[in-house]
């Protein structure tokens, strides 16, 4: 799917994508209605106005911090507000991590944060099937910065790193059981 391009709307505010369409740069690309990006709290108000200038239409708040909007186009946007220390990094390490469309997403380590702060259960979903298909070296990555940021959450981390694994390891099964059923 193509979503838009942000970057002449909301410059010179720094801004990131999270949410489903950041996942499809870690695992297969799953349907969602929206376009989820990260912004530091800080941008909120400046970026708001943009949005209005743009043509955008304000939807209302969301529960985990931000705002909901609908494009020009009619594709819907939410703007996540985020104060925490690693917000700022998360954003800047994201200006150079593209995916195939060129849009900035938020590293892996920092978006599986992100996931499992919201806790919804499609986010969870998320996580795991991340988590499950990726290299060690991402892993330690998720890890390190849980153990500085989310230090009480470790063993949870580690539970969906194993639940990510066994569900791969399922759908690898039962692919080799059932070649022909795509």
């Amino acid at each position: 799917m193509v979503w838009p391009d942000l970057t002449s709307i909301l410059s010179p505010i720094r801004w990131a994508v999270v949410g489903a369409v950041a996942t499809r740069l870690y695992m297969p690309e799953r349907m969602t209605q929206d376009l989820e990006i990260a912004i530091h709290a800080a941008d909120g108000q400046p970026a708001r106005q943009k949005l209005v200038a743009a043509g955008f239409i304000y939807e209302g708040e969301l529960s985990i911090g931000g705002s909901s909007w609908t494009a020009p186009d009619g594709k819907s946007v939410d703007i996540l507000e985020g104060s925490d220390v690693w917000w700022t990094d998360a954003i800047a390490e994201a200006q150079t991590n593209r995916d195939a469309q060129g849009l900035p997403v938020v590293p892996q380590r920092y978006l599986v944060l992100i996931k499992f702060q919201a806790g919804r259960v499609q986010d969870i979903a998320d996580v795991t099937r991340m988590l499950g298909q990726a290299e060690e070296s991402t892993l330690n990555a998720v890890r390190m910065l849980f153990a500085q940021y989310a230090p009480d959450d470790m063993d949870d981390l580690e539970s969906l790193i194993e639940l990510g694994r066994l569900e791969l390891q399922s759908s690898e099964s039962n692919e080799a059981i059932h070649p022909d059923s795509e």
